[in-house]
């Protein structure tokens, strides 16, 4: 099933975009990963996308990627199309992205060379370590220190960093080359007092054993750091400045999700539809229904207005960077919330319309019906969006 590219001819994209999308929306329905081991087909995702030169978008040019500078509405277009195929495909693509973001935008010249040409091609795979046990949303109660080294007594310079401490929820966990980890380098100054850092997968002190096993199948993974050292050198961005770089990273980032659910949601209408006018009962067909008419018209209604808020925030946030990086929270959280809700809303319609077929494993909306769960929590629970919104509200 191609999925659909009408939507491109709106103003929010250009020809590159719309060019873009074409091409995907070709490519993608050709592929095929065996599913069944979600590590194993994660891999196997990760370099079909980077021989194909899908990873490009995940990295600005100087660094192998497509475009000039990270494009949110490529971004969109890009995970809106892989999940309307496979929401696993889309997460293989989302993590290089955003397990690389803090490189991009905070990495020494160094460090970019190290790690983002390898994230373009495929070679590498990327993480991002920010939720803790008991610091999820409240990234500021986070345990996990990052303490220097003892310096040098001649010069009083140090070399090291020593990481104590857990991560969990952390998706590649267990598969990635690299994790961009946050830690606190000053314990009492909430988030003013968290640093970012590269932690090679093969660092000692760093065990990534404990895998976490979810409804719809994912890489997931705590980390345990026990005296992990680091160089001095990983250090990643400012001291303590690990917090603002980590909601750049992620404002980056939170329309893209919106797109994940929305090709989630387009697949559960695309198959809704198709079951509708095959499906007999009564004489007639589904889709003969006045009723089955008014739910698939109000399932497109629900598509449609996470489309615009999602085409609107990536577009606001690609705009905003050519006069200085102007952000987006508000829109993106707004984009993020209302795709991911109406998705849910959309794919438990759709499984609705294909009655007892629609909880049957192995059929499309039943696993949409558990991928799309998730989406509503990661990279901010819709709680949190709502917070966002009602706070930019209150302020005017």
């Amino acid at each position: 099933m191609r999925s659909p590219t009408q939507h491109l001819a709106l103003p929010f994209f250009d020809e590159a975009h719309r060019a873009l999308g074409e091409r995907l929306a070709d490519w993608a329905p050709q592929q095929s990963v065996d599913e069944s081991d979600d590590r194993r087909a994660c891999k196997e995702w990760v370099a079909l996308l980077g021989t194909h030169g899908w990873l490009r978008y995940c990295v600005p040019a100087e660094h192998g990627g497509a475009l000039e500078r990270l494009d949110s509405r490529a971004l969109v277009i890009l995970r809106e199309t892989l999940a309307f195929h496979s929401p696993l495909a889309d997460f293989a693509f989302a993590m290089q992205g955003l397990g690389s973001g803090a490189i991009t935008l905070a990495g020494t010249p160094a460090q970019q060379a190290a790690y983002l040409p390898a994230v373009a091609r495929g070679a590498k795979i990327a993480a991002f370590a920010l939720s803790e046990p008991d610091a999820g949303s409240d990234a500021g109660a986070m345990k996990t220190e990052a303490t220097r080294a003892d310096p040098a007594r001649a010069t009083g310079t140090f070399d090291a960093y020593t990481l104590n401490g857990t991560k969990t929820w952390i998706s590649n966990g267990g598969i990635a080359d690299f994790y961009c980890v946050f830690a606190k380098t000053d314990v009492a100054a909430g988030t003013r007092g968290i640093t970012a850092f590269i932690v090679d997968a093969a660092t000692g002190g760093l065990d990534t054993s404990e895998h976490i096993a979810v409804m719809a199948p994912h890489p997931l993974a705590t980390l345990k750091f026990d005296q992990c050292t680091i160089p001095a050198s990983a250090q990643l961005g400012a001291l303590n400045g690990g917090f603002k770089l980590a909601m750049q990273t992620l404002d980056i980032f939170r329309a893209s999700v919106a797109g994940a659910a929305l090709g989630m949601a387009r697949r559960a209408l695309a198959e809704a539809v198709s079951h509708a006018k095959q499906r007999r009962m009564f004489g007639q067909t589904l889709a003969d229904f006045q009723l089955t008419q008014a739910r698939l018209g109000e399932m497109a209604a629900l598509v449609d207005a996470a489309a615009l808020l999602t085409y609107r925030a990536a577009w606001l946030r690609d705009e905003g960077e050519k006069h200085g990086g102007v952000r987006v929270t508000t829109e993106a959280a707004m984009a993020k919330m209302t795709a991911t809700e109406n998705a849910q809303r959309v794919i438990d319609m759709a499984l609705q319309l294909h009655g007892g077929l629609g909880v049957k494993v192995g059929m499309k909306v039943e696993s949409l019906y558990r991928d799309i769960r998730s989406l509503r929590i990661y990279e901010g629970a819709t709680e949190v969006q709502q917070l966002i919104i009602g706070k930019s509200v209150l302020q005017g």
